[in-house]
C-alpha cells in the first residue's frame, strides 16, 4: 500500500509528475508482457497498471477489448496472472496496480482475492464498474491492504467527488473523455476545466491522475501543465506492443516511455 504514496512523494520532491502505463497481462503472450514491463521500467514509467482480462470490459475501447480477448484465449487465468506479477516483483519495486472488473473479485471472494493480490505484489486496485454506493464490502476487504483507486468523470458533481475522494487512496482517476478508452478525440476543453475543478475540490488531499485517450507526449504535456498529478497511457502501449516484433519490444517500449516521461518533468 505504501509504494504508491511513496512514489508520489518522491516525484513531488523532484518536481515531477507521474507517468502511469497500462498493459494487458498475457497480450499477446507472457514473453511480450515481461518485455513490455522491462521497457516501461527502463523508459522511466513511475507506476505500472496491469490489466487482467475480462469477457465484457465495458469501460474499454476496441484496442483493450481486443487485448483482453487475446489474453483470455491464451489462457490467462487469475493464478497465471498472479504468477506473472510475482515474476515482475522479483525484478522491481515499482508500484503495481491491478485493473479489472468487480465480478472477478466477487466471484472469488473479496477478502481471498485481495490477500492473494497483495501476496503477489499488487499495491492498488482499479475497478471501473465499482460504484461508491456498492463498495462497502470491497473497502472493508482492502482496508490496510492496498489502495482503492476510484474513477470520476468531467461531469461528476462536487458532492460526489468529495464522497469518492473519501473512499479513494493512491490517486483519483479522472476519465478524460466521455466514452471508452483508446478513442482519440483530442484534448477537450471540458477535460481541462475538470482537472482544475477537481484539484480545487480535493485540495491536495489525493493526487489526481488523468486517463482515457492519452496517447502522445503532447497530450501528457498539456494535462500536466493544466495541473494533473499523473497521466495514464494505455491503448498507445498496446498498439506499440502489437506492431513490434518480440525481439524489439523492450527497446521500442523504452523509447516511447521515455518520450512520454520527459513531459512530466516540470521545467
Amino acid at each position: 500500500m505504501a509504494r504508491i504514496k511513496e512514489k508520489f512523494a518522491e516525484l513531488s520532491a523532484k518536481k515531477e509528475k507521474a507517468l502511469i502505463a497500462y498493459i494487458m497481462v498475457g497480450y499477446p503472450n507472457e514473453a511480450a508482457t515481461m518485455a513490455a514491463v522491462r521497457g516501461l521500467i527502463h523508459g522511466g514509467a513511475d507506476i505500472i497498471e496491469l490489466g487482467f482480462p475480462f469477457s465484457d470490459p465495458l469501460a474499454d475501447g476496441p484496442v483493450i477489448q481486443n487485448a483482453s480477448t487475446v489474453s483470455l484465449h491464451n489462457g490467462t487465468k487469475i493464478n497465471k496472472f498472479f504468477n506473472i506479477v510475482k515474476k515482475i516483483r522479483k525484478e522491481t519495486e515499482i508500484p503495481l496496480i491491478l485493473m479489472t472488473y468487480t465480478n472477478i473479485l466477487y466471484h472469488k471472494g473479496y477478502q481471498k482475492f485481495i490477500v492473494e493480490a497483495k501476496k503477489a505484489g499488487i499495491d492498488g486496485l482499479i475497478l471501473p464498474d465499482m460504484s461508491i454506493e456498492e463498495s462497502k464490502e470491497y473497502l472493508e476487504a482492502t482496508k490496510n491492504m492496498m489502495d482503492t483507486i476510484f474513477l470520476i468523470s468531467p461531469n461528476t458533481t462536487k458532492s460526489r467527488i468529495e464522497k469518492i475522494t473519501k473512499s479513494s487512496s493512491g490517486f483519483l482517476y479522472l476519465v478524460a473523455v466521455y466514452g471508452t478508452t483508446g478513442v482519440k478525440t483530442g484534448i477537450q476543453n471540458y477535460t481541462l476545466r475538470a482537472i482544475k475543478g477537481v484539484k480545487k475540490i480535493t485540495k491536495g488531499k489525493i493526487p489526481v491522475g488523468v486517463g482515457f485517450g492519452v496517447s502522445t507526449p503532447d497530450d501528457v504535456k498539456k494535462y500536466i501543465k493544466t495541473g494533473a498529478d499523473a497521466v495514464i497511457v494505455g491503448s498507445a502501449f498496446l498498439k506499440l506492443i502489437e506492431k513490434t516484433p518480440q525481439n524489439k519490444r523492450e527497446s521500442s517500449v523504452t523509447r516511447f516511455t521515455r518520450s512520454l516521461k520527459k513531459e512530466t518533468i516540470q521545467k
